[in-house]
């Protein structure tokens, strides 16, 4: 007589929820000595009701025995790709399962009572809709790999859509080398600031990854992809602009490498056209956003008709920008006779035409520039006052604080 066997598929078992086949034999004819153990073919756990991640591979595994086939295919009829271990106890496939699959899973193993073979069918999410993440500098613009940045850099994760801002924040690493604790600082739903306590030391490299595939961001919404990227801190430049004496000193690895003269903001406030327009140069740590060697200062651009008597419409020479808001360092040769004495800007810090050029070649983007001393509301974090916010305020911004 052949070896009688039968293919049991057993439903999910215990905490787990394991799918479980195996053979039973009947012990009673005497063929299979007491004590034989069937091969168990074990499936991935699945919650009653609930479909697999589509980040997880596709797997099975045997239990007393050895795989000797696996297939998995979904709808269209495609196998996901996929080998065994070389023991031939696990299968595990080479791609992840992805959004919106019904997969047929069959197993075949050897076991001390025969072959058992078992079939499955599992189903993965299918979202409403993806959302991507870019990873940008303080400047607004994509970090590039491997660039090099100022030590006053904040990250930025911006999100394509509103996301559930615990389940994002879960989602983003932050790896620094030397290790260095930091936190993330939440704008809006879309918009998320990584920085640490105080700023960079130079040489850090900062590596921050979004593992979004397959992460429910929200009500139907998923991550479309992951993300990563790597950059590394540079030399540390710190201009600080101090009102008393209006003046620049500006460090380099904590060492004053020059002193600039400098008219900032004149201050105090004016209602143009029914909007409250300032004047001062507001006090805080900005940090420097990009720098061109020509740009075009219109005063109408934030409000501030040209014709007002306060306006202005100019070609303006190295300027280096520190803030979202329009406040740059940059040259303007007619009020060096102030510079040093008397603030006259609408807020930028003039300087002469020689410190000007030698600034603009100095400066990088994320470099800091701290300005004290000045009146005015402190600068915001819209304007690009991230170092302004006390760490303890930032860390409350987190939304797993």
């Amino acid at each position: 007589m052949g070896l009688r066997r039968r293919q049991v598929l057993a439903g999910i078992m215990g905490l787990g929820g394991l799918f479980v086949a195996s053979s039973v034999p009947n012990r009673g004819n005497g063929l299979l000595p007491y004590g034989s153990r069937p091969a168990r073919l074990v499936f991935p756990p699945v919650t009653a009701g609930r479909e697999l991640s589509p980040r997880r591979p596709g797997r099975v595994d045997v239990l007393d025995g050895t795989l000797t086939s696996v297939a998995w295919i979904d709808e269209t009829g495609r196998p996901l790709p996929g080998a065994l271990s070389p023991d031939l106890r696990t299968w595990i496939s080479s791609e992840p399962l992805g959004y919106g699959h019904t997969y047929t899973a069959s197993a075949v193993a050897n076991g001390e009572t025969g072959e058992v073979n078992a079939t499955a069918v599992f189903t993965t999410v299918r979202p409403d809709a993806l959302t991507g993440v870019a990873f940008r500098s303080n400047n607004l613009l994509d970090l590039q790999d491997g660039e090099t940045y100022g030590v006053g850099l904040v990250l930025v994760a911006h999100f394509d859509e509103a996301v559930d801002r615990a389940a994002a924040e879960r989602a983003l690493q932050v790896a620094t080398e030397p290790a260095v604790p930091g936190a993330w600082y939440w704008l809006d739903d879309r918009n998320a600031h990584w920085r640490p306590e105080n700023y960079h030391t130079p040489g850090t490299r900062i590596t921050v990854a979004a593992n979004l595939f397959g992460v429910r961001l929200g009500e139907g919404l998923y991550g479309r992809d992951d993300q990563r990227v790597s950059v590394v801190i540079g030399p540390s430049h710190v201009a600080i602009a101090d009102d008393n004496t209006k003046h620049i000193q500006v460090f380099e690895n904590g060492n004053l490498v020059r002193t600039m003269p400098t008219s900032m903001g004149r201050g105090g406030t004016a209602v143009v056209g029914g909007r409250l327009l300032s004047f001062w140069t507001h006090p805080g740590v900005y940090t420097v956003l990009d720098k061109k060697s020509v740009v075009s200062m219109d005063s109408s651009s934030y409000g501030l008709p040209v014709n007002s008597g306060l306006g202005y419409r100019e070609s303006i020479n190295n300027a280096v920008r520190i803030s979202h808001d329009g406040i740059y360092l940059h040259e303007l040769a007619a009020t060096v006779w102030a510079q040093g004495n008397t603030n006259v800007s609408h807020g930028c810090l003039n300087l002469s035409p020689a410190d000007a050029a030698w600034y603009f070649d100095f400066a990088e983007p994320g470099d800091i520039v701290e300005v004290r001393n000045t009146g005015g509301n402190p600068l915001d974090i819209w304007q690009g006052g991230d170092w302004t916010i006390s760490w303890p305020d930032w860390q409350h911004g987190s939304a797993l604080a």
